[in-house]
């Protein structure tokens, strides 16, 4: 009792101070605000030792409430892990700050009767889902005679560190400088018949006695657009999109074919006052590489970067310089070698994905705006199948898989309306995903609800 009225006293006297009430109003939030922080830390703990099988496998955790520098609770923060699509964040971050408005996708100069065109890599060119249109547009109603000079990119059809096993699926497009419709084609069936897209690869499309007939599915040659599938019936409704072999030749042919109007060949280095064409917004673009986590996208906006401050389309000279001009804050360097995450090759720590995401937050500055490019739990893109279906998402990120790994990092809004980031990495699992994506799912709904 003594000590509580020498207590109330002291605290009298402060209040008689205007400057003590800032002092003291500072002090008690600041309190406030370390014991809130030490009760999730606590509770966080105790969430994570309930787990079954999180200590089985390499676990990375770190959360923060947005807009603070603190992390609250970290497990293995500081530890480097194999990202996956996760390495997307760091392709959407500098698409922030190095594309203005629009992607450029094409950089040209006239002269005389012709139109001489150089490739930036732009992804939205008659993407199947952007559908970007502009630059066929402006090539098809040009009036002079169309040159395509190639050779501003001159790295490999594949990122560094690549499964070459994967030529074969979707998900690992070839990269190159003039990319058409998402370096894919498809083959459907359509009222018992097949349909390929585009059509130009027709030709290239047998039926092989010898093939497998179940599981139905179309190989292409490694080296060559030589298409086989099983000498069977087709399945109906089946649908498959497989990566086609670039080429300068091919380039030239399908744009050609699609245009319906003759492109020649010239080499040209290009002119320092070549103009450009731009395609699809950007906010457009990176929506679409992050909601469905596309990697042909991503790898492209490597190239559409490098665009932007060299004539070489390189993305390693396109990663060195996002890490020299905007990555300088983060805690631990990443390693990239790639802008899709496919690479194993590819290192982060937690809280360096954690500082990105404040960046992220704070360069769109647009809690809106930024929600909506990304997947939203239990609604859209990848998150959809990982949370409950809900008309008012609470988890919003970017999720990153490939065998033996799955991780997501991203913003959970909690019921008291705070927003906190979290990167949660998982590597070298022998569990199914399926196990470690609920459990993920398990303790962000835990942060949500909780905090």
């Amino acid at each position: 009792m003594i000590f509580c009225n020498k207590f109330f006293i002291a605290y009298k006297h402060m209040f008689q101070n205007r400057h003590f009430v800032f002092i003291s109003i500072f002090i008690l939030a600041g309190i406030t605000s370390c014991s809130l922080d030490r009760r999730i830390s606590k509770k966080l703990a105790r969430e994570f030792n309930r787990s079954k099988i999180i200590d089985t496998y390499q676990t990375g955790f770190a959360l923060a409430v947005q807009g603070k520098e603190k992390i609250i609770y970290a497990k293995n923060a500081d530890k480097y892990f194999t990202p996956a699509s996760n390495a997307k964040l760091f392709t959407f971050y500098a698409g922030l700050k190095i594309i203005a408005d629009s992607v450029p996708s094409l950089r040209y100069i006239e002269k005389g009767d012709s139109l001489i065109f150089w490739g930036t890599g732009d992804p939205s060119f008659l993407q199947s889902r952007l559908k970007g249109t502009r630059a066929y547009d402006f090539l098809q109603n040009s009036h002079k005679q169309l040159f395509f000079s190639p050779g501003r990119y001159t790295g490999n059809f594949y990122g560094q560190g690549w499964s070459w096993d994967d030529y074969n699926d979707d998900y690992q497009a070839e990269i190159n400088e003039l990319p058409l419709m998402d370096n894919l084609v498809t083959f459907k069936t359509v009222k018992g018949r097949p349909v390929i897209t585009p059509r130009l690869f027709e030709p290239c499309f047998r039926p092989d006695s010898q093939a497998i007939a179940e599981p139905f599915k179309i190989t292409r040659n490694f080296n060559h657009n030589e298409f086989r599938y099983p000498d069977t019936v087709i399945p109906p409704a089946y649908s498959q999109s497989i990566p086609y072999k670039t080429s300068i030749a091919t380039t030239i042919r399908l744009l050609a074919d699609t245009l319906h109007r003759p492109v020649q060949l010239i080499s040209m280095k290009m002119d320092a006052a070549a103009k450009t064409i731009f395609n699809k917004k950007r906010e457009d673009v990176l929506k679409e590489m992050m909601q469905p986590s596309d990697n042909f996208i991503a790898e492209q906006l490597l190239l559409v970067y490098a665009n932007q401050f060299q004539e070489v389309l390189s993305s390693a000279d396109a990663l060195n310089y996002i890490q020299q001009e905007y990555l300088a804050e983060l805690p631990d360097p990443p390693h990239l070698v790639d802008g899709s995450g496919l690479s194993r090759m590819n290192l982060v720590t937690p809280r360096s994905v954690i500082k990105l995401l404040d960046m992220i937050y704070k360069e769109v500055n647009d809690r809106e705006l930024l929600f909506s490019m990304l997947p939203a739990g239990g609604k859209t893109g990848t998150l959809k199948e990982a949370y409950p279906k809900t008309d008012t998402p609470f988890v919003f990120g970017k999720t990153g898989s490939m065998s033996n790994n799955y991780n997501q990092s991203g913003y959970i809004v909690t019921k008291k309306g705070r927003v906190m980031l979290f990167s949660f990495m998982n590597n070298h699992f022998l569990q199914p995903t399926a196990a470690v994506r609920n459990e993920i799912a398990r303790i962000v709904t835990y942060i949500h609800e909780t905090f």
